[in-house]
């Protein structure tokens, strides 16, 4: 897995390409939470992500409690549809702002 981040207007923008697994899930929540030091807004492109485990839904859930601890907002955005497929079997779509 790869992140990419960008920073424009106050927004942070994490783009992630490969798995999100339980060997790479450590590496995305600590890009988000680097973020959220940098940042109110943090917005995650997962576009050429293909695949989420549960350690990787953890690491959105800690990304969005640390947005909600801050008054801040994190959002997904194109989300594949295996993905999403994931997100909603395990109520992760009504969770997470997804655009």
């Amino acid at each position: 897995m790869t992140i990419a981040e960008t920073r424009s207007e106050g927004i942070a923008q994490l783009t992630i390409e490969g798995k999100i697994d339980t060997n790479t899930s450590p590496q995305l929540q600590k890009a988000i939470l680097q973020a959220f030091q940098k940042s109110n807004t943090v917005v995650l492109d997962m576009s050429k992500v293909e695949y989420i485990s549960s350690s990787g839904l953890r690491a959105l859930l800690i990304g969005q409690k640390t947005a909600n601890s801050k008054g801040g907002k994190m959002k997904l955005v194109h989300i594949t549809s295996s993905v999403m497929q994931v997100f909603k079997m395990t109520g992760f779509a009504s969770m997470l702002t997804i655009e």
